[in-house]
C-alpha cells in the first residue's frame, strides 16, 4: 500500500510537472498583441476631419509632424483656402497601412460632400506619410494618388458665388466672372429639365481653375488633353449607379473665346452629362452620351444641321459619308480636333433623328434602356429592339441617309 501511495504521488507530482511546463511553454507561445497602427491612423484622420467640418485651424495643425514644417505651411494655406467653401461633410476612409518602424504610408479616400449640392460625396485618393513621435501619429505629407486629380483649394483661395441652381467655385477668378457662369448655368438646368423628365438634382457644381494647365491639374492628365475643350464633366460616363458628387470643370481660356450662344450650348451640355449620370453606365456608348447631350443644347436652338455639324458636312459633301456611327475611340481628347467634332456632330445627328423619327419620349427611353443593360455588349441592339422596333443595321443605315440628307 505505501508503494501505491508513492506512486500516486509521483504520478500526481509528474502532471502537476507537465501543467506547469504546459502553463510555460503556452506563455512563451502566446501570440503578439494585435497592431493598432491602422486603427491609430484612422483615428488620427478622423481627428484632422472633425477639425475641417469645425473650421478648426488648430485642431488641424495639431495631427499635422510638427518637424514637418513645409507640409504644415502648405496645409494651412489649404485649410484657409477653403473657407467659403459650404462642406456638408469630410472624411477618410482607409485603405491599407504600410508601416516600417516609426513611419508608415496610408492609401485613403477623401469623401466630402458640398453642402446643398452632393446626393453623394465626391472621392479623392490620397496617400499620406506619417511618423510616429513618443507614441502618437503625426501627418507628415498628403499627396494625390497617382493619376488622380488635385484639389480646386490646393490651386489658391476659393471663391463661391451661389446662383438658384448652382455653385460655382473659382481660383484665379473674378467674382463677376463667376456670377456670369452661374447665371448660364442657372439657364442650362431648366432648359435640361425640359428635355430629360427623370428625376436628378438640378443643382450643379462647377469648377473654374486659373488656367487650361490647372485645369488639367484637378483632372489628373496633361493640359494638351484638354486644350480647346471648354468644359468637361467628372465621371460623366461608365457609372456604376450610384450617382457620385459630378463636377462641371471649365476650361477659362476655351470658355473665353466662345460667344454667349456657345457659353450656353456647352454648360448646358455638361448640365446634360450630371442630369443623366445615374442612367449613364458602361454600356452607354460615347455617341449616344455625347450626342445626347449635344441634343438637349442645341434643342430649341433653331440651329441648322450645317450650322451645327459643319466638319460633318463638310466630309459629306466630300463624298465622305461615316460608314458606321462614331465609336469611342472617336471621341478621344489631344487626337485630331476634326475627327473629334465629326464624332460630337455625328452623335448629336443621331439622336436629333431618333427624336424626330420616334419621339423624344422614345430618345430618352432609348437613352435609360441602354444605360440599363449590364454590359456594353448587346446594349444598343437590344435597345434599338424593344424601344425603337428595329436593328443597329438599320438604324444605321437611316442615319446615314439622314446625314445625306441633312447636309448634303
Amino acid at each position: 500500500m505505501a508503494g501505491q501511495g508513492r506512486s500516486r504521488r509521483q504520478r500526481r507530482r509528474a502532471v502537476a510537472l507537465g501543467a506547469a511546463a504546459l502553463v510555460l511553454a503556452s506563455g512563451c507561445a502566446a501570440p503578439a498583441p494585435p497592431d493598432s497602427t491602422g486603427r491609430d491612423i484612422q483615428a488620427v484622420l478622423d481627428r484632422r476631419a472633425a477639425a475641417v467640418v469645425g473650421r478648426d485651424e488648430s485642431a488641424y495643425l495639431r495631427v499635422l509632424d510638427p518637424q514637418a514644417k513645409a507640409e504644415r505651411t502648405a496645409e494651412q494655406r489649404e485649410f484657409r483656402n477653403l473657407a467659403e467653401v459650404p462642406l456638408g461633410s469630410w472624411g477618410y476612409r482607409l485603405k491599407s497601412v504600410r508601416r516600417t518602424g516609426t513611419r508608415a504610408t496610408a492609401e485613403a479616400d477623401l469623401e466630402y460632400r458640398i453642402k446643398g449640392y452632393d446626393k453623394a460625396p465626391a472621392v479623392s485618393a490620397r496617400t499620406l506619410d506619417l511618423v510616429e513621435r513618443s507614441g502618437t501619429w503625426f501627418i507628415a505629407a498628403d499627396r494625390a494618388d497617382k493619376g488622380a486629380g488635385r484639389l480646386l483649394w490646393q490651386q489658391g483661395k476659393v471663391t463661391a458665388v451661389a446662383g438658384g441652381h448652382s455653385l460655382v467655385l473659382g481660383v484665379g477668378q473674378r467674382e463677376s466672372l463667376l456670377r456670369e457662369v452661374a447665371a448660364v448655368e442657372d439657364r442650362a438646368v431648366p432648359a435640361v429639365d425640359s428635355a430629360w423628365k427623370e428625376k436628378w438634382a438640378g443643382r450643379v457644381v462647377v469648377l473654374m481653375p486659373s488656367s487650361l494647365e490647372a485645369m488639367a491639374s484637378l483632372l489628373g492628365a496633361p493640359a494638351a488633353s484638354y486644350r480647346g475643350i471648354a468644359a468637361v464633366t467628372t465621371g460623366e460616363a461608365g457609372g456604376s449607379g450610384s450617382a457620385p458628387a459630378d463636377r462641371v470643370i471649365v476650361n477659362p481660356q476655351a470658355y473665353a473665346i466662345l460667344g454667349e450662344f456657345g457659353q450656353r450650348v456647352v454648360v448646358t451640355h455638361e448640365t446634360t452629362h450630371v442630369a443623366t449620370r445615374e442612367h449613364t453606365s458602361a454600356a452607354t456608348p460615347l455617341w449616344l452620351s455625347e450626342g445626347f447631350a449635344d441634343w438637349v443644347a442645341y434643342r430649341g436652338s433653331g440651329r441648322t444641321a450645317p450650322q451645327a455639324a459643319p466638319e460633318l458636312q463638310t466630309a459629306v459633301r466630300a463624298g465622305s459619308l461615316p460608314a458606321t456611327l462614331p465609336t469611342d475611340e472617336d471621341f478621344g481628347f489631344g487626337g485630331d480636333a476634326d475627327r473629334l467634332a465629326r464624332a460630337y456632330e455625328g452623335g448629336w445627328l443621331a439622336c436629333k433623328l431618333i427624336a424626330e423619327e420616334w419621339g423624344e419620349a422614345k430618345l430618352t427611353a432609348f437613352y435609360r434602356a441602354v444605360g440599363a443593360h449590364k454590359t456594353r455588349d448587346g446594349s444598343v441592339e437590344n435597345a434599338m429592339n424593344e424601344v425603337l422596333g428595329t436593328t443597329p443595321e438599320d438604324f444605321a443605315a437611316r442615319w446615314r441617309e439622314y446625314l445625306r440628307g441633312q447636309l448634303g
